[in-house]
């Protein structure tokens, strides 16, 4: 253990601590900017790289930056003192130098973590004027806007896409004053290997990296007369869409998430966890076709677009392992625009489908040519988390006190088989609870896999469905995933089935979520609702959904039928990038 001071407390930590982290257990606050620490999925950024958590040792008057400084037996540390206050807000000035002064158009305006530390600072104005770095936008991407010219270097997103994600698409470009973080070659994204996982976003402080947005197409086509436009949204949003609303972290908000898109104007609010009951039962009918021939294992899981691209980009050998199975929302938009048109009397063409989700690789995957049936796209627009409350608000909608609306049917009817697709493990338990069942023609009475409810990157469980083993491995953070695929290849791993979501602790901490600025803790909130959903339902297994049994018996036939096949199923392609 380790004595020292911290603004005259006197305080005892174990060795090897840094001062910013001793500083919190003495309830001291030291701003940060480029430091961030979110060890449970394994992301710490502390490069030490902006200087604004400068304090100072009164045992020889240096000023040091706390996120990487040890501390040492009998330190006196201040964080309060003159030479301390001029330091921080000088960088911080120096910072803003170099930044554009958009804060009222920029997206990020409110929620800025430069714009915080410049209020603290009391920072009224800008001393050093000069030379400004001016880089184009790259904004070709239909998922992800990266705007240089907000850069400040913290190299959070570098050590994301690098170190946790393994992604490898940001480093820093040039040096000296014109740096900025981009990708090799300083070519568009779309010519990388990015995901579009948005884990870059998630951790970056400023506007530098933002989602693009179709609120302004959505809200278009709610004025069109000639369109019938169907929202629905993805299980995740609605344990997460309360926090914009200054709601406790993790409350369900369903009832009210529904009644605000009423509102709003939608003519027909559903959920996407009809679609998630739906995969279950096209993926847990592959999965027991392929244990069956004990072939083609194991099977990956597909409702991830940016799990998808990653591999399609980095596994070609592994390009059969996925399942066929489009993801939830895809087979939502390719059912409404079929058998919900049909049963309507309305012309495909003329229904527009917004998806609400947590993601914005689901932006990507919605524009991929494989997801479209005779030239009509499943999924016309998709909007994140972040979006909808946006729309909430500049509708003046009192979110808090609004009633609960239900679902509107067929299309939103569910179980909690689907809801749980909105936390890691959640595909895989929910797909196990089903090829059980196909099996054996009986429910599975242990519902629950705790182990798997952890937040944990990589997972492990195990099933007997009658004297066959069936094991599973569940995967979040793409980092991971890449473990768990080299192991396979290398044959010192063997699963039957792989659950994989790109982004740690999966959708719930999806790239179009609310910001946690480093609080974990949110994500675990978060995963806890999403179960809690499950087990109140009445009908926690797919298979008895009776909207899914109707669909079945109406039009689709049987889960795998030629018509789902053509309906519900996709195919993937190895992807080289363009090399400059």
């Amino acid at each position: 253990m380790v004595n020292l001071k911290i603004n005259g407390i006197d305080i005892q930590v174990e060795k090897g601590t840094t001062i910013l982290q001793a500083a919190k257990m003495a309830n001291v606050k030291i701003p940060t900017l480029c430091h961030l620490d979110m060890g449970k999925i394994g992301f710490v950024n502390k490069d030490a790289n902006c200087r604004v958590c400068l304090v100072e040792t009164m045992n020889n008057h240096k000023l040091v930056s706390s996120c990487d400084t040890l501390v040492k037996e009998g330190m006196d540390i201040r964080t309060d003192t003159l030479k301390v206050i001029n330091a921080r807000k000088t960088n911080i000035e120096l910072l803003l130098s170099n930044h554009p002064c958009d804060c009222l158009v920029c997206s990020r305006n409110g929620n800025c973590e430069l714009q915080d530390l410049a209020a603290v600072a009391n920072i009224k104005e800008i001393k050093c004027k000069g030379e400004r770095i001016k880089y184009p936008l790259d904004n070709l991407s239909p998922s992800l806007v990266r705007d240089p010219n907000k850069c400040v270097l913290c190299k959070r997103c570098e050590t994301m896409c690098n170190k946790v994600q393994t992604v490898g698409t940001l480093t820093d470009i040039g040096r000296g004053f014109p740096t900025f973080i981009g990708s090799e070659f300083k070519i568009p994204m779309t010519e990388t290997k990015c995901t579009y996982c948005g884990q870059c976003l998630n951790v970056c402080p400023t506007g530098a990296l933002t989602e693009v947005t179709s609120t302004d197409k959505v809200l278009k086509a709610l004025m069109d007369d000639e369109k019938i436009v169907l929202v629905q949204t993805a299980p995740a949003v609605r344990v997460a869409l309360g926090e914009e609303f200054g709601m406790e972290k993790g409350q369900i908000v369903t009832g009210k998430m529904v009644t605000a898109l009423k509102k709003i104007g939608f003519d027909y609010v559903f959920d996407t966890d009809f679609g998630a009951d739906l995969t279950t039962m096209e993926e847990a009918t592959e999965l027991v076709q392929r244990l069956t021939s004990e072939k083609n294992l194991p099977m990956f899981t597909s409702c991830c677009p940016a799990w998808v691209n990653f591999l399609e980009h980095n596994f070609p050998d592994m390009i059969d392992k996925p399942s066929s199975c489009k993801s939830p929302h895809e087979m939502f938009g390719a059912i409404s625009k079929s058998y919900f048109a049909k049963e309507n009397n309305i012309d495909p063409k003329n229904i527009v489908v917004v998806s609400i989700m947590p993601c914005i690789a689901k932006k990507y995957e919605a524009k991929r040519d494989e997801l479209s049936n005779e030239d009509i796209k499943d999924v016309d627009y998709v909007l994140t988390t972040r979006e909808l409350s946006n729309i909430i608000k500049n509708m003046s909608i009192d979110f808090v006190n609004l009633e609960d609306s239900e679902f509107d049917s067929p299309l939103g009817e569910s179980t909690g088989a689907g809801v749980i697709f909105g936390s890691t493990g959640g595909v895989m338990e929910a797909a196990i609870r089903t090829a059980y069942n196909i099996i054996t023609g009986e429910d599975l009475e242990k519902i629950e896999f705790k182990n798997l409810k952890e937040l944990k990157g990589f997972k492990e469980a195990e099933v007997d469905i009658r004297g066959r083993k069936v094991k599973a491995a569940v995967v979040s953070g793409l980092g991971n995933a890449r473990k768990v695929v080299e192991l396979i290849r290398n044959k010192e791993k063997d699963y039957d089935v792989i659950e994989v979501m790109a982004c740690p602790g999966g959708c719930v901490n999806g790239g179009g979520q609310p910001l946690l600025r480093g609080n974990t803790d949110t994500i675990e909130k978060r995963m806890k609702a999403i179960h809690s959903e499950d087990r109140n339902k009445v009908l926690r297994r797919s298979y008895q959904n009776p909207s899914i049994k109707k669909l079945y018996n109406e039009y689709l036939d049987y889960p795998g039928s030629e018509k789902s096949h053509h309906l519900l199923h996709t195919t993937f392609k190895v992807k080289t990038t363009v090399e400059k």
